[in-house]
């Protein structure tokens, strides 16, 4: 009401984004207006895109704009070893870190009964596919350590279990750097349990 429509609309698109309020909304619409019109239609453009152009990888779920992804193409990876992960941005977290050489399995959600979401609205089907056509020696879950990343973590370990599959879970804890003093119960009590000799 106290901005043209156009304005409107587009504060009104920014705060459909996560993390953004009403106040930054308007922030970023004003300093969209502000952008010289080729830089506008640049990012516009890189947004209809990302959208267009980018497809799930038919083989491990990872968001890709060519099938299948890069890394499914590579050769050099260890195919022996599957690292079960919740999204895409998950994948980019292991990476970056450039220690895995093994496959990866993108679930894009986790199991969560309270939002309606059961093991066939993720990509487990897929997975349990995957693990009887190739040969895997491991899967290493790699789900969130919340609630749902948990659940979704013990259901796959139980369907995997019985085919012989060594299933691990990634480690929890205290990060490097952190104080045990401001760490909360369940973080230090992971950390106790998932001690390991030095």
């Amino acid at each position: 009401m106290y901005y043209p429509e156009p304005i409107s609309k587009l504060i009104d698109s920014f705060t459909k984004l996560p993390g953004i309020g009403p106040k930054t909304a308007v922030r970023l619409a004003f300093f969209v207006l502000n952008m010289e019109e080729d830089d506008v239609l640049e990012f516009a453009h890189s947004l209809v895109n990302a959208k267009r152009e980018l497809t799930h990888c038919s083989n491990c779920g990872h968001i890709t704009d060519q099938d299948p992804c890069q890394i499914c193409k590579d050769t050099s990876r260890d195919e022996s070893v599957i690292c079960v992960v919740e999204d895409p941005k998950d994948v980019i977290a292991m990476e970056k870190m450039r220690e895995f050489r093994g496959r990866y399995h993108v679930l894009n959600g986790v199991i969560s009964p309270m939002d309606g979401i059961g093991p066939e609205d993720i990509n487990v089907p897929d997975l349990l596919k995957r693990l009887k056509n190739e040969e895997v020696k491991e899967l290493i879950l790699a789900t969130n350590p919340n609630i749902e990343g948990e659940a979704t973590a013990m259901y796959i370990s139980r369907l995997v279990k019985p085919s012989g599959i060594k299933t691990t879970r990634i480690a929890h804890g205290l990060p490097v750097g952190g104080d045990l003093e401001y760490a909360d119960e369940v973080t230090l009590a992971k950390s106790l349990e998932g001690r390991r000799e030095v």
